[in-house]
Parts: structure tokens; sequence; C-alpha cells
């Protein structure tokens, strides 16, 4: 029911006076920030978009759901006040069925100025989780049949991730804390290194460590899904090998496209398919832009779709956008530092010819949030002519075959 989304007229935080209870922020549109650019259709394509978007069961590896400021150089004091509003507006027009939201990640600095302390994203999960407790439309979702309920019912399922597992430190314990939070998927390292491995910005990758097989273990063991989207490439291999379940690389393209730590090698691709796990592809700016289309805009994100799904197969390709509501571009630049952007988008080393210089933009065109990647992702797939089953397979039916092996 990917389609038919029932809707809300609830607002973040609906149960507390704003100005008084909390400091309130003038956030940015959920909806039509910027043009709206959906894939053009003829008749006949238009009535198979609408019918897939409907029948498919649409998930989202990898989104950030929360709602920025409008002046978003007001990020560093809005996310100090650690409580994000949820953008029910924007998922209300969307057709994600179930979406991985990611929630501050790297610029969860509530306490500290480094971020992911254990406290602070004890903070941030519990304050989403109770602004979600009091709607029934965005509901948080454990299991594969809450994905399926939320299909069924047009509502949408919230599944809490993590990008990176700094924040449990040296205790294995608290794999099974953030479990029954409600935690279901959880990223190795976030760009740089800790006591698990060594994230890609790295300048030496010393792989997984002692510590970091046996979180893989316990989280294999409890069932959370492990993302290696930001760890360096030689531990990404170390937790594939030490995986007993697939893995998967939530928002990543493919480096031969071009040359960046923030995607990932064949090599890496190959193994990720061959161990059963997706591969979701990223659309945030400035990441999945080509030697061909140095303009990053859905084409672009689409063209490291094809090189993926042409080296593993259809059946471990899938789609995390890494999308927010609000200026993306400008978040990055208020954050540079913390998210490692310099470092992530630096060259790997000699892998290929060099990149040609590439076209700074204001946003990703056809994909600029949540909301229009839903939609457009679906339409370029269809006026492209893959086949029903090809397009159900990539919007949903490969996540859920690894989280059916995966989650318990």
């Amino acid at each position: 029911m990917g389609s038919n989304k029932r809707g809300t007229s609830y607002r973040s935080f609906g149960y507390l006076e704003p100005g008084r209870d909390y400091r309130a922020f003038a956030l940015a549109p959920e909806l039509d920030r910027a043009p709206e650019e959906l894939v053009p259709l003829d008749a006949e394509q238009e009535k198979r978009a609408r019918r897939l978007l409907e029948s498919c069961v649409m998930i989202s590896l990898h989104e950030h759901l929360g709602v920025f400021p409008a002046n978003i150089a007001e990020s560093p004091e809005y996310t100090r006040e650690g409580r994000m509003a949820t953008a029910f507006q924007g998922l209300a027009a969307a057709h994600w069925d179930a979406v991985f939201d990611n929630l501050m990640d790297g610029i969860l600095n509530i306490e500290s100025k480094s971020g992911w302390k254990w406290t602070e994203v004890l903070h941030d999960l519990g304050m989403r989780l109770c602004d979600l407790a009091h709607q029934d439309f965005v509901i948080p979702a454990t299991k594969v049949e809450d994905i399926l309920e939320a299909h069924r019912t047009g509502k949408v399922a919230w599944i809490a991730s993590l990008e990176g597992a700094a924040m449990i430190e040296n205790e294995l314990d608290r794999i099974e804390i953030l479990y029954g939070f409600g935690v279901r998927a959880m990223g190795i390292t976030y760009s740089e290194s800790n006591a698990l491995g060594s994230g890609l910005k790295e300048p030496r990758d010393g792989g997984l460590t002692r510590f970091g097989r046996r979180a893989v273990e316990r989280m294999n063991q409890v069932g959370m899904l492990i993302d290696c989207a930001h760890c360096g490439d030689q531990t990404t291999l170390d937790v594939i090998e030490a995986s007993k379940k697939p893995i998967v690389l939530s928002h990543i393209g493919a480096r031969a496209l071009w040359n960046s730590n923030r995607l990932a090698p064949d090599e890496v691709l190959k193994a990720c398919a061959d161990k059963g796990g997706v591969i979701g592809i990223e659309a945030a700016p400035h990441t999945t832009i080509t030697r061909n289309r140095t303009t990053h805009t859905l084409d672009s994100v689409m063209e490291h779709f094809e090189y993926v799904a042409d080296l593993v197969g259809i059946d471990h390709v899938a789609f995390g956008p890494d999308t927010i509501y609000g200026d993306h571009v400008g978040l990055h630049q208020v954050y540079a530092g913390a998210l490692s952007l310099k470092e992530a988008q630096a060259a790997a080393g000699a892998e290929g010819p060099p990149n040609p210089p590439f076209q700074k933009v204001p946003y990703v065109r056809g994909l600029e949030n949540p909301t229009e990647g839903s939609k457009n992702i679906v339409r370029w797939l269809v006026k492209r002519g893959y086949s029903d089953a090809d397009i159900a397979k990539v919007m949903g039916e490969n996540i859920l075959r690894v989280l059916r092996e995966v989650w318990v």
C-alpha cells in the first residue's frame, strides 16, 4: 500500500507547548523545499508505476527522517537541544512502507564535542520513541511482520538504526541493551576507527579487531543487522567473513565509477553479495557521481545502481538514499569535520583513472528528500523497462530476504 498512505495530522511533540516546554526552531518545509522533478512517463508507464507503488513492499535501507531548521546554520543549536522533529508530513506524502532511520548519527553532539557517547545515543533514541508513541501512523518496527503490516494498513514502519558502534565502547552487553530499545541495525564503524575496526577515513585499515569479532558474533546472536557502509575495505571483508549471517552496505556506490573512500571496490561489493547480503545505493549530495555524469542527479545515482546490479546480480541490490528533510548540502558544510567529509570523499589510492572535476550542486535533482526518492526511483526503473519482478526485488524484497535470515 505504498501509494495509499493513511497520513496523519500529528506534528512532533504535539503533546507539549513549544516555547514553554521546549525551545522551538523554524523548520525547513518537509515538501517543496526544492522543486519536485518527477521522471516523465507516458500514460501507460504512469499506470504501471502507480500499480507497482501500491503492490511492492517499499523499503529504504538508509534515511534520516528528522526535519532540520530552515536556517541550516542553526543546526548545532537545534541538535544540542536533543529534540529532533520527525517528518510526519513528508512520510505521509511518500511511498515508503518501511524506513531504516539513522537518527542524528554523526551530528550527535548533545552533551559532547565529539559525539556518539552512550548517553547521547540513548537520549536521541528515547526522545524519538517518545514522540512516536503519541501517534499511530509511523510505527516502531522490530520484526518483519511489522513491515508487512505497515504495507497492508497504509502506515510507515520505522526501524531504528545506528551508523556506527563507537558508543558500545568495550561493552558487548550494550548490543543487547540497544536491541532491547528497538535498534535493529548497526554499523561497525562510522568513518573513524573504534574498538571494533577501522573506518573508511583512516590512512591504514587494520581490519576487524578481536573485540570486533566478538561484537559481530553478539549481533548475530541477538538478531541485529550488521552494516559496513562506513568501514574500511579490509574491515568490511573481515566482517563478511566473521559473520554467520548476511550483512548490508546500506548506503554506498561503486568505486569503479568514482574513486572515493566513500564508495566500495568491486571486491567488497562481490564479497557482500556472495554472503547473501544487500548493497543499498547512496544518494547523499556529491557521493554517487560518476566519470560519465559529474553533476549529481538521479541519473548518476542510477548509473551506480546498474553497475552494481550487473556486477553482483539484481538479487543483491536495493536503495539507501541517505536523504534528509532540509538543506543537505548546507548541513554537510556546517558539519564537515564531524562527518569526515574531506577524508571520506578523498580518492582511495590509485584505483583506476583520476576523477575529473565535478559540479557542486545545491541538492540532488530527483532525490532531494525521502519523499521524492520514494517516487522517482520506481519511475526511473519503469521508464527503463525493468520487469515487475526486478522492481519488486530492489524496492524491498531483497531487503526482506536478508531480514528474515538475520532478525529473530
